[in-house]
């Protein structure tokens, strides 16, 4: 009869509510939507796949910085690993995801269970109405009890909030592979960054070294009459100018070095110790980055916005569940005696157990606005996903033409550099021998200086760029630098 009652509150409930008895049962005893991945759109091919420098086959990007050969890269990444404290705040928060997954599982069991003791010395009043029939006036109370409230989950609520809690968690995880990414390229651009504008002091100094020889052979043909002072002065002032690009240089190079030293996760020092010094890494002939749909399986930012779209979903089952009855059992367990040595006693014994119902009727319109809430929250981060889909395609489509067009770049800027090298040489040689003025000489000596500053920022440039590249295809993450973070050993990826 019992079993009767409840298939019939059931079938009331459901066909009252937001779900058809059908439904509920496939739902596994669920009400609200089950999960559905959401699409997003990203193009077929890279726009310059046609460019043999690009390749589509299946990307390998576990370890994408050993691509440079460069051991001082390698030591800086492992070093940033183990010790920025940004990826140990995410660590921290995949660690808070995991207490509250583990708290919204702890209400499939009983939601209160409590003991309680009490004791007292207590007086009746002997002038109250009734006052004659107190038969003791001074007595003791000892209470002992213990309290249980179970809402079973009949509708899936609890259930709905721990796959809220699975999918937060999962977001969290992805969230941390987000960060490492990021500090894996960040770490990456930033030496890039260091050692071009080592390059650039380095050839600024050759230049001022040649720049000052050409103002001693003008210094000495003035001192033998054969020009006139204005050639010194003229060659004095290009040398000057020469000079004051050196601390504009060495200031952009000590805010890199500080910038690496926060990725490091230690106090700002001089790393040229540390460093020392070494080329430009140089970008291989060919950079393999996969086809644009193995995007969404690969950037972890994409994975966390798709995984807080299952948990948006499972709240939108929470908050639909609240349109049905609070099923559960309450009961209470107590001993009551006036003697504390008669308080476990089985005459002290007192208590009761039963089922309890609670049906939020009047409240409908607080509830299902509270569900349109939800599913406008669901719709927006479906939008907000598809977005970073298509803004993580740009990222890539930028990252790989910057690669190209610095690989065309640096070409050309070679054989620049090679050119005016040739000339300065030519022109100074002829300025000695008095065949040309000073003019000419100045020209091509900052011509020089021009096409090397050029082309040191190309190279840096065509290697920033592949780190681009790899920063948008979401490499890294995947990588076992065999290190805990925030005390969280590093967690299997999640699956597509």
């Amino acid at each position: 009869m019992h079993r009767v009652h409840v298939l019939l509150l059931v079938a009331f409930c459901t066909a009252g509510g937001c779900v058809s008895p059908g439904e509920y049962f496939r739902n596994g005893l669920k009400v609200g939507p089950n999960y559905c991945p959401p699409r997003a759109d990203t193009a077929e091919d890279w726009i310059d796949a046609a460019d043999g420098r690009i390749s589509d086959a299946p990307a390998d990007l576990d370890r994408w910085w050993s691509i440079f050969a460069d051991p001082r890269l390698d030591d800086l990444i492992e070093t940033a690993v183990r010790q920025n404290l940004t990826l140990r705040e995410a660590g921290c928060r995949v660690l808070q995801a995991r207490a509250a997954r583990a708290v919204a599982a702890g209400n499939l069991f009983p939601q209160r269970q409590d003991a309680s003791a009490t004791g007292a010395r207590n007086a009746a009043s002997a002038a109250a109405a009734n006052s004659h029939a107190i038969t003791e006036r001074f007595y003791d109370q000892w209470d002992a009890g213990f309290n249980l409230s179970w809402e079973l989950d009949f509708w899936g609520r609890f259930r709905r909030a721990i796959e809220a809690a699975d999918a937060d968690l999962d977001a969290s995880v992805a969230d941390y592979d987000q960060t490492l990414v990021t500090l894996l390229a960040d770490i990456a651009s930033t030496y890039v960054e260091v050692r071009t504008l080592q390059k650039r002091i380095e050839l600024i100094r050759e230049n001022v070294k040649l720049q000052r020889e050409t103002y001693t052979i003008a210094d000495a043909r003035f001192r033998g009459g054969q020009v006139s002072e204005l050639d010194v002065d003229q060659a004095a002032g290009t040398l000057a100018q020469t000079e004051a690009v050196i601390p504009r240089l060495e200031l952009q190079l000590r805010e890199a070095s500080n910038r690496l030293c926060v990725l490091l996760g230690v106090p700002p020092a001089d790393l040229q110790a540390l460093l020392g010094s070494g080329p430009i890494p140089a970008a291989p002939a060919e950079a393999v980055v996969g086809i644009p749909a193995d995007l969404l399986r690969r950037r972890p930012d994409l994975r966390r916005a798709e995984r807080l779209i299952q948990a948006q979903s499972a709240r939108v089952g929470v908050a639909t569940a609240e349109l049905y009855p609070h099923i559960g059992i309450g009961g209470t367990l107590d001993y009551r005696a006036e003697r504390i040595d008669d308080l476990f006693t089985p005459r002290a014994f007192g208590g009761g157990i039963g089922p309890t119902f609670r049906w939020d009727i009047l409240n409908y319109g607080r509830l299902l606005n509270d569900i349109r809430l939800q599913d406008a929250r669901l719709a927006e981060r479906i939008v907000a996903y598809q977005n970073l889909a298509l803004k993580a395609n740009a990222e890539a489509e930028n990252g790989i033409a910057r690669f190209l067009r610095g690989c065309q770049r640096t070409h050309w800027l070679e054989k620049s550099v090679i050119a005016s090298q040739k000339a300065t040489k030519i022109a100074v040689a002829q300025y000695k021998g008095g065949i040309i003025d000073f003019n000419w000489v100045a020209i091509v000596e900052q011509n020089l200086v021009d096409q090397q500053e050029l082309l040191a920022q190309a190279q840096g440039d065509m290697t920033l760029g592949l780190v681009d590249t790899y920063r948008a295809l979401g490499g890294g993450w995947q990588t076992d630098f065999n290190s805990s973070v925030a005390g969280v050993e590093r967690l299997p990826p999640l699956a597509p």
